[in-house]
């Protein structure tokens, strides 16, 4: 309401200045005023919408039971993504396979079907619930680009669109998949070609898109992602400024942290660039940053990039001992 009375006060102001013209100045004046209110008009609340624009905040749910079921995870509405990690084995012919740590047991009778109903709610509410492959620990590589397609099939009749009778997650169709690729064998050129077979089931499901997601390190470029990254086919990258000292954020390495963050968002082609932090001190051997310092310091320089837009924590178990989502969401 109080917008409105603005615009209708700068109205009659400008329409009293215009009027005060004379003959051919006055229509001269006219057309002049109302242009750049015109102008005016369009820019304001456009302005207004740029400001008042809010980042997101993804989370990583599934390594720690204590952490709660995903139900009870989205239902704090304080996150956009919840990434379901991990699938920590695949490759090399191996038999792909979940952990969910003490959440379920995927070797159980009923496996880990009952997330199911967890993932619906969340995606019910708005939120997005990808798959995420690989992890720190794990038995995972890809050998080959037949090595990533058969992967990427799996995927897909899995966790996405396509059928199996053995979905490790019930009949849930998740919202996409996100790389978090930390070991194999050297820089795999492979994972180009898993997200590449990935992305082009996207023209076989009808009516929904799915993601592509990925964490990679920050120090630039990331050892095993950078193919991959490099194909312009990830819609968010959730940079991993943690455990690594040299670009993670720290008093005494604002700089660095600066420089790594400028080269991963004018380097990579993705639409989304977030900070990927540790949720407490806990949750990481370094990188953990005080929600003080990221609402004085570190979240107003990221915000004068195009392409942030928001905050990737490690992990729900660590988000829940410390409230840190919840302390940085009215600045994010």
């Amino acid at each position: 309401m109080q917008m409105v009375q603005y615009l209708s006060s700068k109205s009659s102001k400008t329409k009293s200045l215009c009027s005060a013209q004379q003959a051919d100045p006055y229509h001269i004046a006219m057309a002049t005023c109302k242009f750049f209110f015109t102008i005016f008009l369009i820019i304001f609340p456009s302005f207004l919408l740029k400001s008042d624009a809010r980042g997101e905040i993804a989370v990583y749910w599934g390594q720690n039971e204590e952490e709660g079921t995903l139900t009870k995870t989205c239902n704090t509405r304080r996150y956009a993504y919840v990434n379901i990690a991990f699938l920590s084995t695949f490759g090399n012919g191996q038999k792909p396979k979940i952990n969910l740590a003490g959440h379920c047991d995927p070797d159980s009778a009923n496996g880990c079907r009952r997330v199911s109903n967890g993932i619906k709610n969340c995606q019910g509410q708005g939120i997005k619930v990808m798959i995420s492959i690989g992890g720190g620990d794990g038995s995972y590589t890809l050998t080959s680009d037949g090595d990533a397609t058969a992967v990427a099939d799996y995927i897909w009749n899995n966790f996405l669109g396509g059928w199996s009778n053995s979905r490790p997650l019930g009949d849930a169709v998740l919202d996409g998949v996100d790389f978090d690729i930390e070991q194999g064998q050297g820089s795999s050129p492979h994972y180009a070609a898993l997200a590449r077979r990935l992305s082009a089931y996207n023209n076989r499901r009808a009516g929904k898109r799915f993601y592509l997601t990925a964490a990679p390190q920050c120090p630039f470029p990331d050892h095993w992602l950078n193919g991959a990254l490099r194909t312009g086919l990830f819609d968010c990258v959730w940079i991993q400024f943690y455990n690594n000292p040299s670009c993670e954020y720290s008093y005494r390495n604002r700089g660095g942290f600066r420089r790594a963050w400028r080269q991963w968002t004018s380097s990579i082609p993705a639409r989304k660039f977030f900070i990927g932090l540790p949720a407490s001190r806990s949750a990481a051997d370094s990188g953990y940053i005080s929600p003080e310092t990221m609402r004085s310091e570190v979240l107003p320089f990221l915000k004068g990039f195009e392409g942030y837009r928001g905050v990737m924590l490690w992990d729900r178990y660590n988000d829940v001992q410390s409230g840190f989502s919840s302390a940085i969401r009215g600045s994010v």
